[in-house]
């Protein structure tokens, strides 16, 4: 008998502790509980609903995106999720999976994200260039989320419209909400929003090259600067010809290597919260073991990944197959995310989210239009 219980409380000093690790679970580490990924002795098969629902929910989403050239597959897969789980035809052995792709996948494409650049062509831009893109970045980053806080608008979701119209869109939403401390609700209205900006800057910016005096690769660079996603970037620039949409397409490229630094100082900026909250606790330890790394792993593949691009050993056809891979992780996941949408939290963030993003539209297209007139000069 006491040999059982000498057992028992061995086994049990060995057994990790919630209260040794607190945020284990949200930062994602590798327990025997972690969602979406089965423990020892559970069949790996836990996932296959779950990611036999993504992959015809994607397949879907990139089928209307396909048909409807003006519909982001990434919106369509949030759209998709959204509506399955609040007519309740998510089961719940689906979860596992569900959970699997909105982390796992999503962290696997914005790494092949990183395909997109090469370090040469980002240094093409110049000089003036790169400031340009560094400040518009840096003011709508940091401007929007001072508004954020201005409006009473919470600052997670200040951080997510921030980073999404400072950036690169629904990708950079994404890649920001695994330190972001976001509900998934605010994660969908931050992409909506930044899709619903960029769409109308397809109609308006053309309309408003000729009042600002804008031409060619001037227009091209506001463009770049100032619109999101990389699709609409496309479409807008292409009313002012080739040139245009080259230029548009160099600066929105250039945009996106800041993706890597912003979400390094969000976690930075995090962990140095963290241990402020929790000094003085009797827990440092734990408050060492809980905090993220300052550049999580699937930033530092993105980095890899410009590396591997700027080499050039990767052939064209190459690259377009990765790019395919790349649309199809980040829709799947962005399906799992909206998954866990519920009607009743969106209504609840109110218009005032719905304000900040039309004024960080405005900010983010002042700013490039101000940097392109002093590039011009």
């Amino acid at each position: 008998m006491s040999g059982t219980r000498l057992e028992l409380d061995e086994a049990t000093s060995l057994a990790p502790s919630a209260e040794l690790n607190p945020l284990a679970h949200r930062l994602g580490a590798v327990t025997d509980s972690t969602p979406g990924r089965p423990g020892p002795g559970e069949p790996a098969t836990g996932l296959a609903p779950g990611l036999a629902l993504v992959a015809a929910s994607a397949a879907v989403a990139s089928a209307a995106g396909a048909l409807l050239p003006a519909l982001s597959p990434l919106v369509a897969a949030v759209a998709i999720g959204a509506v399955l789980t609040n007519v309740g035809l998510v089961p719940d052995s689906a979860r596992p999976g569900l959970q699997f792709a909105a982390k796992r996948l999503l962290r696997a494409g914005v790494v092949l994200l990183g395909l997109h650049l090469a370090v040469g062509e980002v240094l093409a831009l110049g000089g003036p260039g790169l400031l340009v893109v560094a400040a518009v970045v840096t003011a709508t980053f940091f401007g929007t989320q001072s508004l954020g806080r201005m409006m009473g608008v919470s600052p997670s979701m200040s951080l997510l419209v921030a980073t999404g119209f400072s950036i690169c869109g629904a990708s950079a939403i994404a890649a920001v909400e695994g330190v972001a401390d976001a509900d998934d609700e605010e994660v969908a209205f931050s992409i909506g929003l930044v899709t619903l900006c960029g769409s109308l800057a397809i109609v308006v910016l053309p309309l408003l090259a000729g009042p600002l005096g804008l031409a060619g690769d001037e227009f091209g660079m506001f463009v770049g600067a100032s619109v999101h996603d990389v699709a609409q970037v496309v479409a807008t620039a292409s009313s002012h010809g080739p040139a245009a949409v080259d230029a548009a397409v160099l600066v929105k490229l250039t945009r996106v290597v800041l993706l890597a630094p912003m979400v390094a100082g969000v976690t930075l900026a995090r962990r140095r919260s963290t241990v402020r909250a929790r000094h003085g606790s009797g827990r440092d330890a734990a408050t060492a073991a809980a905090t993220p790394p300052v550049l999580p792993l699937f930033v530092v593949g993105f980095l890899v990944a410009i590396v591997v691009r700027s080499t050039g050993v990767l052939g064209d056809g190459t690259l377009e197959l990765l790019g395919i891979v790349e649309k199809l992780l980040l829709t799947a996941a962005l399906v799992g995310l909206g998954t866990g949408v519920h009607l009743a939290k969106l209504r609840r963030l109110g218009p005032r989210p719905l304000l900040l993003g039309l004024v960080s539209w405005i900010l983010v297209a002042g700013t490039a239009y101000l940097g392109v007139l002093l590039v011009g000069t």
